[in-house]
């Protein structure tokens, strides 16, 4: 009997059905730091109009610039689900890895925007008015927030796989 292309695809794949913890929190990662990207360029690059991705130039280059980071956005959202739905097809998702990871990815992003991009290479700041200092304090207490939750969520799942370990026969 003939095999589909479908079918021959995941017959390549072994289907372990053990957790990967590592994979599961770089695809949720990729997915956080692609829906945080998505967030700021559209309510603070489109909507309330603060500021462009690059500032220091023309807006028709601000308007590029916008344009490339939506782009990158949803290549990292694409490409984290992707990784997330061959983890769940192979049996392998470990979902609170992923959940801890998409808040990582989040807060990361959040954090290298609020320090990098706008403190240490000055490509815009968050909202151009005389003391942006409250601004400031407010995007990078986000983020920690953010990770906080990740590193809260990435200790519960060690926690709950350290006890499944435990409970099993040797």
């Amino acid at each position: 009997m003939r095999k589909s292309a479908s079918s021959y695809s995941y017959s390549m794949h072994q289907e372990t059905g053990k957790a990967n913890p590592r994979q599961s929190m770089r695809a949720g990662a990729l997915i956080g730091v692609g829906i945080m990207a998505a967030v700021d360029e559209i309510i603070f690059h489109q909507l309330l109009a603060w500021h462009h991705f690059y500032d220091r130039s023309t807006p028709t280059i601000g308007l590029l610039t916008d344009g490339l980071l939506h782009a990158a956005e949803l290549i990292a959202i694409v490409a984290g689900f992707f990784l997330l739905l061959d983890l769940r097809r192979s049996h392998s998702l470990a979902t609170l890895r992923a959940w801890a990871g998409f808040f990582l990815g989040m807060g990361g992003f959040q954090l290298f925007d609020g320090v990098v991009d706008h403190k240490v290479l000055r490509l815009h700041q968050i909202r151009y008015v005389p003391n942006v200092l409250p601004y400031d304090i407010a995007w990078n207490l986000a983020a920690l927030g953010l990770l906080l939750i990740g590193l809260l969520l990435t200790k519960r799942a060690r926690n709950q796989e350290r006890g499944s370990l435990q409970e099993r026969p040797v």
